[in-house]
């Protein structure tokens, strides 16, 4: 599927900064999401979108930036505050739709598949979180 002549695909460095930033904004206006983001990660925009923009360039262009360990990454931010299903599932529909709404075509398709592999992944190999507090205190 090619993009649509309104959408573009994420076929170039640009689409997928765009698409990072849009995400973004989204993630960072979600009331579940956000405090993750803000509080918890304490994330410096500045650093950490072209980062998050280099790791979906490695992803769907084969571009070599992103040389980080995102498993690593997140095992660390759970131990600070346990993510959930639910958090992941959100992650997910935030992705989902920003990519529905300003971009379209076959690589727009798998930046979707990929990101649900990457929260299912995510999610099999943390810690389960969802099984209550006191077995994540225990861990």
């Amino acid at each position: 599927m090619n993009g649509s002549p309104d959408k573009p695909d994420l076929d170039c460095r640009d689409n997928i900064r765009q698409f990072v930033q849009l995400f973004y904004q989204q993630l960072l206006a979600d009331a579940q999401l956000a405090p993750i983001f803000l509080e918890v990660a304490r994330i410096d925009l500045a650093e950490h979108l072209p980062r998050i923009t280099d790791y979906w360039c490695k992803l769907l262009l084969g571009q070599r930036a992103y040389q980080r360990h995102t498993m690593s990454i997140h095992r660390q931010l759970h131990l600070k505050r346990p993510l959930h299903s639910a958090d992941f599932q959100r992650w997910l529909a935030c992705f989902t739709d920003t990519v529905d709404r300003h971009f379209a075509g076959e690589r727009a398709e798998r930046a979707k598949r990929l990101a649900g592999a990457i929260a299912t992944n995510m999610r099999q190999s943390l810690p389960a979180a969802d099984r209550g507090d006191s077995a994540q205190r225990m861990a």
